[in-house]
């Protein structure tokens, strides 16, 4: 069981930046991918940005490229998500996942409590 744990959501004025954190219990001898995820009130799930932990490498939804970077630490226990030039559409519930495929939510097993960012105009 793989238990994720975000954090450093809040409140900002459009333009502002917040740094997000997603703390892992998940084996760090294996690779896989690691998601943020963020739904907001009337609208589907939508995939914000992902990084596999074995490579790297990164993926982004269209909506934060350019604005949005995902990063994780050396020991790949924690995930990060800065998130700059902030919009009041990307008010929603941010939510880390474990496990899946690329940025579709349906393949992720284990998913946090979520941490909720709200942006004000």
């Amino acid at each position: 069981q793989v238990q994720l744990v975000e954090s450093g959501g809040g409140s900002v004025q459009a333009g502002g930046s917040l740094r997000l954190s997603c703390a892992t219990s998940a084996n760090t001898s294996i690779s896989y991918y690691v998601g943020w995820f963020r739904r907001a009130p009337g609208k589907e799930r939508e995939g914000v940005a992902c990084i596999y932990t074995g490579g790297g490498g990164t993926r982004y939804g269209d909506s934060v490229k350019g604005r949005f970077t995902i990063s994780r630490d050396n020991v790949k226990t924690t995930v990060y998500l800065q998130m700059n030039s902030l919009k009041p559409e990307d008010t929603a519930m941010y939510y880390c996942a474990a496990g899946g495929w690329d940025l579709n939510p349906r393949t992720y097993n284990y998913w946090g409590q979520g941490t909720q960012v709200t942006v004000s105009s």
